[in-house]
């Protein structure tokens, strides 16, 4: 049996699948940059926060890194109407992706915060930098730059992951798919489609996120030495910078 493919219908439905990329790069926009913030707060809590805090944000890592997204979306979506927390699928969607992705971002920007070497530290210190200041120009932006490409790979995996949220009704890509499909039941075509648009989604997306990487990022590259610290001590060194002088 020879299958034949027919695309011959599915100029009706080019604004439908429009839409749907334009919705699935929006969710994708906002939980980047509402993760990114989760993901930059989280990690700075975890290498010099109190101890209480520290457990916190290793609880809610360990918590969503071990569940499964379509879960949480699930949990946001159908769980917090019962406690009074009535959001619709779009907010819905955009709070389960930030959950997801600043878990994750979490523990990659930790990883850049301890990859600087301490000598860093102590360097800015000495000049009189206090400590927020030593974060902010000396250690976040080498930080980032050194996890930036593992940063991009999570944005990927998230966009990407985004197709469940069409099980929420969200008219995303993969929503588009489904309802195309059960008008002209042409399954195949209708899910080689999207497929192949996430595809170009997210090499589109690679390219764009990674010359904008080496525009922001140029020359901030922390090198590794022999002489660099184990991860504990420069956390140590974190905390003993609250120590210093008021911020100027």
């Amino acid at each position: 049996m020879t299958y034949a493919f027919d695309f011959s219908g599915f100029g009706l439905y080019g604004g439908m699948l429009a839409r749907g990329v334009a919705v699935t790069l929006g969710l994708t926009a906002v939980s980047t940059v509402l993760g990114g913030i989760v993901g930059i707060a989280g990690a700075s809590v975890a290498v010099a926060g109190p101890k209480w805090a520290r457990w916190v944000v290793a609880s809610y890592v360990e918590l969503i890194r071990n569940t499964p997204f379509i879960v949480q979306l699930f949990f946001v979506f159908f769980g917090l109407p019962s406690l009074g927390i009535h959001i619709d699928e779009v907010q819905a969607a955009i709070l389960a992706m930030t959950v997801n992705l600043g878990a994750y971002a979490i523990e990659i920007v930790r990883a850049g915060i301890d990859s600087i070497s301490r000598g860093q530290i102590q360097a800015a210190q000495a000049l009189g930098l206090h400590g927020r200041q030593v974060f902010r120009f000396i250690v976040l932006p080498q930080a980032i730059a050194n996890v930036f490409p593992a940063l991009l790979s999570q944005v990927l995996i998230v966009m990407l992951g985004s197709a469940v949220v069409s099980q929420i009704s969200v008219p995303d890509l993969t929503y588009a798919a489904n309802f195309i499909q059960s008008r002209n039941f042409r399954s195949f075509e209708s899910y080689l489609i999207i497929t192949a648009t996430y595809l170009v989604l997210s090499i589109a997306l690679r390219q764009i996120l990674n010359r904008l990487g080496r525009g922001l990022f140029a020359g901030r590259v922390a090198r590794g030495n022999e002489s660099a610290p184990r991860n504990w001590r420069n956390r140590l060194m974190w905390r003993g910078a609250r120590t210093l002088p008021t911020e100027r």
